[in-house]
C-alpha cells in the first residue's frame, strides 16, 4: 500500500512539473499561418532567453516609423549556428519573413518558416528548415545551411614564408 501512494506522489509531482513546461510553446492561435514579409532597420538585437529578440523599425504606409520586434530561437542556439551579439548591427538593413501575431501588435515569429536576409547584398543570415528561400538570395561559401545563421567569413590563408615553398 505504501509503494502505491509513494508512486501515486511521484506520478502527481512529475504532472505537476511538466505540463507548465508544455505550455511554454503552445501558440496554436496566437500567430496567423500566413507569412509576412518586412524590410526594416535594426535598432537592438537581444540574446537573451528564452528567445532571441531582434527589435527593428519599419515604415507604416504614412511613412512613420513603426518599432517591431521578431522572436527567434534561443541565443544558445543561435550561437551555435554561428550567431553573436554582433551578427545585427543598429542600421544594418535587413528583409524578414514571418509569421505575424493575430492581435495587430508590431510582433513575429521566427522560428516556424522563417527567413531573415540583409536586404541590400540579399545575403542569408537565417532560415528555418522548412522555409522557401526567397528568388535571389543568395547562400554564400561558409552560409549557414537551412536554420543556421550567419558565418563569419574565412580569414585570408597565410603567406608563404620568404624565399620558400610553403609546405
Amino acid at each position: 500500500m505504501m509503494k502505491k501512494l509513494v508512486l501515486l506522489v511521484a506520478v502527481g509531482v512529475a504532472l505537476s512539473v511538466s505540463i507548465p513546461a508544455l505550455a511554454h510553446h503552445g501558440d496554436a492561435g496566437r500567430y496567423d499561418e500566413n507569412l509576412v514579409t518586412l524590410n526594416g532597420t535594426v535598432v537592438e538585437l537581444q540574446m537573451i532567453n528564452p528567445h532571441a529578440i531582434i527589435v527593428f523599425d519599419v515604415p507604416d504606409a504614412n511613412g512613420e516609423l513603426v518599432r517591431w520586434q521578431a522572436e527567434g530561437g534561443g541565443p544558445n542556439a543561435l550561437a551555435r549556428e554561428g550567431w553573436t551579439r554582433n551578427t545585427l548591427k543598429p542600421g544594418d538593413k535587413i528583409t524578414l519573413i514571418g509569421r505575424k501575431v493575430k492581435s495587430g501588435a508590431p510582433y513575429m515569429n521566427l522560428t516556424e518558416r522563417a527567413v531573415v536576409y540583409r536586404t541590400d547584398t540579399k545575403r542569408l543570415l537565417f532560415r528555418t528548415g522548412n522555409s522557401e528561400l526567397p528568388p535571389g538570395v543568395i547562400e554564400v561559401r561558409g552560409a549557414p545551411a537551412p536554420g543556421r545563421g550567419e558565418t563569419p567569413a574565412a580569414a585570408p590563408p597565410a603567406a608563404a614564408p620568404a624565399g620558400g615553398a610553403a609546405y
